[in-house]
Protein backbone atom coordinates (compact mmCIF):
# COMPACT_ATOMS: atom_id res chain seq x y z
CA UNK A 1 0.00 0.00 0.00
CA UNK A 2 1.38 3.62 -0.94
CA UNK A 3 0.77 5.84 1.51
CA UNK A 4 2.26 9.93 1.08
CA UNK A 5 0.76 11.01 4.98
CA UNK A 6 -0.21 8.81 7.67
CA UNK A 7 -1.59 10.23 10.95
CA UNK A 8 -0.31 7.84 14.13
CA UNK A 9 -1.57 8.03 18.18
CA UNK A 10 -0.01 6.68 20.78
CA UNK A 11 3.33 6.58 19.81
CA UNK A 12 4.19 7.06 23.56
CA UNK A 13 7.38 8.70 23.59
CA UNK A 14 8.39 12.00 25.29
CA UNK A 15 9.34 15.39 23.62
CA UNK A 16 8.73 16.30 20.50
CA UNK A 17 11.18 16.46 17.25
CA UNK A 18 11.60 14.86 13.73
CA UNK A 19 13.28 12.07 12.29
CA UNK A 20 14.40 10.49 9.19
CA UNK A 21 14.27 6.90 9.05
CA UNK A 22 15.03 5.34 5.35
CA UNK A 23 12.67 6.82 2.67
CA UNK A 24 10.37 7.99 5.41
CA UNK A 25 9.77 11.44 7.69
CA UNK A 26 8.44 11.40 10.74
CA UNK A 27 7.16 14.83 13.17
CA UNK A 28 5.93 14.07 16.31
CA UNK A 29 4.44 15.60 19.35
CA UNK A 30 5.36 16.14 22.83
CA UNK A 31 3.91 13.60 25.09
CA UNK A 32 5.07 14.09 28.61
CA UNK A 33 4.48 10.61 29.60
CA UNK A 34 5.29 7.49 28.24
CA UNK A 35 1.08 7.05 27.58
CA UNK A 36 0.23 9.81 24.50
CA UNK A 37 2.34 11.39 22.12
CA UNK A 38 1.58 11.10 17.80
CA UNK A 39 2.87 12.29 14.53
CA UNK A 40 3.10 12.34 10.88
CA UNK A 41 4.64 10.10 8.60
CA UNK A 42 5.85 11.08 5.69
CA UNK A 43 6.99 9.49 2.27
CA UNK A 44 10.00 11.09 1.25
CA UNK A 45 8.21 13.04 -2.12
CA UNK A 46 5.95 14.31 0.39
CA UNK A 47 8.08 15.39 3.06
CA UNK A 48 9.97 17.84 0.54
CA UNK A 49 7.23 19.81 0.12
CA UNK A 50 7.22 20.29 4.61
CA UNK A 51 7.77 23.70 5.01
CA UNK A 52 7.01 23.98 9.09
CA UNK A 53 5.32 22.19 11.86
CA UNK A 54 4.81 22.82 15.11
CA UNK A 55 4.11 20.43 17.94
CA UNK A 56 0.98 22.74 20.03
CA UNK A 57 0.35 20.28 22.52
CA UNK A 58 0.39 16.36 22.89
CA UNK A 59 -3.44 16.34 21.34
CA UNK A 60 -1.94 18.34 18.74
CA UNK A 61 0.56 19.09 16.05
CA UNK A 62 0.09 21.16 12.84
CA UNK A 63 2.22 20.77 9.38
CA UNK A 64 2.46 22.88 6.88
CA UNK A 65 3.18 21.62 3.51
CA UNK A 66 4.14 24.13 0.49
CA UNK A 67 2.08 22.91 -2.66
CA UNK A 68 0.50 24.83 -5.57
CA UNK A 69 -2.09 26.36 -6.25
CA UNK A 70 -2.50 26.19 -2.29
CA UNK A 71 -0.73 25.60 0.73
CA UNK A 72 -1.95 22.22 3.02
CA UNK A 73 -1.88 22.65 6.07
CA UNK A 74 -2.24 19.19 7.78
CA UNK A 75 -3.84 19.37 11.56
CA UNK A 76 -3.55 16.13 13.73
CA UNK A 77 -5.42 15.88 16.61
CA UNK A 78 -5.21 13.16 19.45
CA UNK A 79 -8.84 14.17 21.53
CA UNK A 80 -9.00 13.55 25.64
CA UNK A 81 -10.58 10.37 26.22
CA UNK A 82 -14.34 9.98 27.80
CA UNK A 83 -12.65 9.51 30.93
CA UNK A 84 -11.17 13.32 30.90
CA UNK A 85 -13.58 16.17 32.30
CA UNK A 86 -15.06 18.77 29.74
CA UNK A 87 -12.36 21.56 31.03
CA UNK A 88 -9.55 19.18 28.83
CA UNK A 89 -12.13 18.54 25.62
CA UNK A 90 -12.47 22.21 26.10
CA UNK A 91 -8.47 22.99 25.80
CA UNK A 92 -8.32 20.48 23.11
CA UNK A 93 -10.42 22.47 20.84
CA UNK A 94 -8.75 25.59 22.04
CA UNK A 95 -5.43 24.34 20.62
CA UNK A 96 -6.66 23.03 16.99
CA UNK A 97 -7.85 26.87 17.16
CA UNK A 98 -4.17 27.74 18.06
CA UNK A 99 -2.85 25.06 15.19
CA UNK A 100 -5.14 27.23 12.61
CA UNK A 101 -3.64 30.64 13.65
CA UNK A 102 -0.24 28.98 12.26
CA UNK A 103 -1.69 28.78 8.86
CA UNK A 104 -3.29 31.40 6.40
CA UNK A 105 -6.99 31.64 5.36
CA UNK A 106 -6.83 30.41 1.98
CA UNK A 107 -4.32 26.98 2.86
CA UNK A 108 -6.42 24.12 2.22
CA UNK A 109 -6.67 22.58 5.72
CA UNK A 110 -7.37 18.97 6.66
CA UNK A 111 -7.71 17.99 10.49
CA UNK A 112 -7.57 14.49 11.23
CA UNK A 113 -7.05 12.06 14.01
CA UNK A 114 -9.00 10.23 16.82
CA UNK A 115 -11.58 12.37 18.04
CA UNK A 116 -12.83 9.98 20.94
CA UNK A 117 -16.20 10.80 19.86
CA UNK A 118 -19.19 8.86 17.76
CA UNK A 119 -21.48 11.02 15.53
CA UNK A 120 -24.06 8.39 14.95
CA UNK A 121 -25.31 7.36 11.51
CA UNK A 122 -28.14 9.94 10.60
CA UNK A 123 -26.38 12.62 8.35
CA UNK A 124 -25.62 16.23 9.38
CA UNK A 125 -25.80 18.60 6.74
CA UNK A 126 -22.34 17.60 5.08
CA UNK A 127 -20.28 17.32 8.29
CA UNK A 128 -21.58 13.74 8.94
CA UNK A 129 -22.26 11.10 5.77
CA UNK A 130 -24.56 8.41 6.29
CA UNK A 131 -21.86 5.49 6.13
CA UNK A 132 -20.86 6.67 9.62
CA UNK A 133 -22.12 3.76 12.94
CA UNK A 134 -22.90 4.00 15.98
CA UNK A 135 -25.02 6.18 18.52
CA UNK A 136 -23.72 10.08 19.26
CA UNK A 137 -22.30 10.70 22.14
CA UNK A 138 -21.27 14.14 24.22
CA UNK A 139 -18.44 13.94 22.34
CA UNK A 140 -19.74 13.47 19.09
CA UNK A 141 -21.95 16.74 19.29
CA UNK A 142 -19.17 18.75 20.14
CA UNK A 143 -17.41 17.43 17.04
CA UNK A 144 -20.35 18.26 15.08
CA UNK A 145 -20.49 21.99 16.18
Amino acid sequence: MKLNILGLAELRWTGAGSMKQGNKTLIYSEGHTHERGFGILFDVTTAKSLGSWCPISDSVVVAKLVAKPLNLGIIHVYAPTSDNEDVEVEKFYEEIEKAKGYLKSHDIIIVMGDFNAKVGDERVEDDVGPSSIGTVNERGIRLIE
